[in-house]
């Protein structure tokens, strides 16, 4: 298996896994970036770095909502062809 087949197969087994270390690179990408532009305490800056992160968890769940619901409409219409 090549790595485009082995990729979209390893996030729909891990799909929380996924989105959980989207977030967290989201997170501190988001801290390196408000931390080198605003002199802030460091609470402060995770309370303003924290927006950007939730929205993309935001866009990621519903694009693997999405993807789940296609699947399973794919699936139903294999199914319904090999029957």
């Amino acid at each position: 298996m090549d790595t485009v087949e082995w990729i979209p197969s390893w996030v729909s087994t891990h799909k929380l896994t996924s989105i959980g270390a989207i977030w967290a690179s989201a997170i501190g990408a988001s801290m390196a970036y408000t931390g080198s532009r605003i002199a802030l305490k460091p609470s402060l800056r995770l309370i303003h770095a924290r927006d950007a992160p939730q929205a993309l968890t935001l866009a990621v769940l519903s694009g693997a909502a999405a993807y789940h619901y296609y699947d399973k409409s794919c699936r139903k219409q294999e199914e319904a062809a090999s029957a």
